[in-house]
């Protein structure tokens, strides 16, 4: 495999990609909810990936990188060629997205028969030296991408921002769907294991995440949480999705079918908040009581937005709102 890095995302002609034309910017982050992964050697890769198998997963990420050995890309690569022709196309089942292992891997992907069945790629290990790459290798094909955060750079607030700076051009942004926090990654280059019924919040990472929130959220880019690894500890997974979703946070990886119901039910937005953000963009007064609460139109309008589109993503029960543009 060669050198994956060394290109400059800025450097890249955003005008040769025409964001208003780039149907998956239509995509709806709130959509992700518990995005399952999947190794792309999965011998039920075909149905998974279909949204038979578990029909209730809102979306799937076939991996060719950390889920396999290097001596599997073969067959990864062999499955997905024979898998992609068979999926329904993008209007139907889950959301579905392949983790290229690096940029060659990417170029070869984008020329199976079927790559248009896919809605895009979680882009692994991304910085400012490493998102470029992927960048050119896309070109102007119509995928949307979900940058991951995972290398040293991630505790830089200075390379962040670097990052940053590249996203926000309106080529580069019209693509990202979500930024994914690598948990375990990270954990990794602090030479860190978290111990059982440990939730990322009680590491170092759990420091990490706010700032990255900050980076990146207020320039209108949307995060998911980490990988939880622990297949049995289910309160723990649940207090820190919950977790995960104070930090404004919108949805988490799930590396096993059992995690994706918890997940979901902790993202799922509640009825009293749909109640509440009616309540407020349906008012033409500038501060309303809901519930005990005080909410403010200036500061809290943005949030309500966010609650009924979430809503009416995640199947909640619909609710007439007045003023929602």
């Amino acid at each position: 495999m060669r050198d994956v890095h060394g290109l400059d995302a800025c450097s890249l002609d955003a005008a040769s990609f025409d964001a208003a034309s780039f149907d998956t910017a239509r995509l709806d982050p709130h959509r992700l909810g518990a995005s399952l992964y999947v190794p792309a050697i999965h011998p039920k890769l075909a149905s998974v990936f279909a949204g038979d198998a578990y029909p209730d997963v809102r979306s799937l990420i076939a991996c060719t990188e950390d889920a396999i050995a290097q001596h599997q890309l073969d067959l990864a690569l062999a499955q997905l060629k024979e898998v992609l022709p068979t999926l329904p196309t993008r209007d139907r089942g889950p959301l579905r997205f392949i983790r290229p292992r690096n940029v060659e891997v990417l170029r070869e992907l984008l020329g199976l028969v079927g790559i248009d069945r896919i809605h895009g790629f979680v882009l692994p290990k991304i910085d400012h030296s490493t998102f470029g790459g992927y960048l050119a290798a896309l070109g102007e094909r119509d995928f949307a991408i979900m940058p991951t955060l995972e290398t040293a750079a991630a505790f830089e607030p200075d390379a962040m921002r670097a990052l940053r700076k590249m996203l926000l051009l309106p080529a580069h942004k019209a693509r990202c769907l979500a930024l994914r926090v690598g948990g375990n990654d990270l954990l990794a280059l602090l030479g860190i294991r978290r111990a059982l019924n440990t939730s990322i919040y009680q590491t170092p990472i759990g420091a990490l995440i706010p700032q990255l929130v900050m980076c990146f959220r207020p320039h209108g880019f949307q995060l998911t949480g980490p990988v939880f690894d622990g297949l049995e500890s289910m309160d723990t997974l649940r207090a820190e999705a919950l977790q995960d979703r104070h930090m404004g946070l919108i949805g988490k990886t799930a590396i096993h079918p059992s995690q994706t119901s918890v997940i979901e039910s902790v993202f799922r937005v509640s009825e009293c908040e749909l109640a509440a953000a009616n309540a407020l963009l349906s008012s033409e007064a500038p501060v309303i009581k809901f519930d005990g609460s005080m909410l403010e139109r200036t500061v809290h309008s943005e949030w309500a937005r966010n609650r009924i589109v979430s809503g009416t993503l995640w199947n909640c029960r619909e609710f007439r709102v007045a003023r929602l543009l």
